[in-house]
C-alpha cells in the first residue's frame, strides 16, 4: 500500500502533508494494519518536518511518498535541492532547526539518497 503526492511548492504543502498522512493511516486501519496509539501523530510530525525542510532548503516542487514496508511506514520526500540535510548535535538552547533531530528520534532509519534532479530523504517509522 502506498500514496504519492506531488506538491508544486508553497507553505500550504506543510499542513496538506499532515492531511495526506492522516488519510493514509485511515486506509491502513481499514486494511486491518495495527498501529501504536501514537503512530498517527508521529507520522504526521515526521512528514511535516521533511516537507518543511524541502520547502525551506530546496527550490521547486517536491514529492511525498508514503509506503507500508513490513512493520513500518516509509515516509519519503524528494526535492530539487542537491545539499544533504545537516544533522546538528542536540542543543536545548538552540531555537528552531530541531526537525531532523525529531525525525531521527522517532524513526528507526533516516536515509538521504541523491538522484538526477535533487535528493530523497526517507524515514522509516515503526507501526508499533
Amino acid at each position: 500500500m502506498s500514496t504519492t503526492v506531488e506538491f508544486s511548492g508553497g507553505s500550504a504543502m506543510i499542513p496538506a502533508s499532515r492531511d495526506i498522512v492522516q488519510g493514509f493511516v485511515a486506509r491502513l486501519a481499514e486494511a486491518g494494519v495495527k498501529t501504536a496509539d501514537t503512530f498517527l501523530d508521529a507520522a504526521r510530525l515526521v512528514a511535516s518536518e521533511l516537507v518543511t525542510n524541502a520547502l525551506r532548503h530546496a527550490p521547486g516542487p517536491c514529492r511525498l511518498v508514503l509506503t507500508l514496508v513490513e512493520d513500518a511506514v516509509e515516509i519519503a520526500v524528494s526535492d530539487t535541492g542537491e545539499a544533504f540535510p545537516t544533522f546538528l548535535p542536540s542543543d536545548p538552547l538552540r531555537v528552531g532547526r530541531h526537525g531532523l533531530e525529531i525525525v531521527t528520534r522517532l524513526c528507526d532509519e533516516v536515509i538521504t539518497k541523491p538522484h538526477a534532479t535533487g535528493k530523497t530523504v526517507s524515514a522509516r517509522l515503526p507501526l508499533r
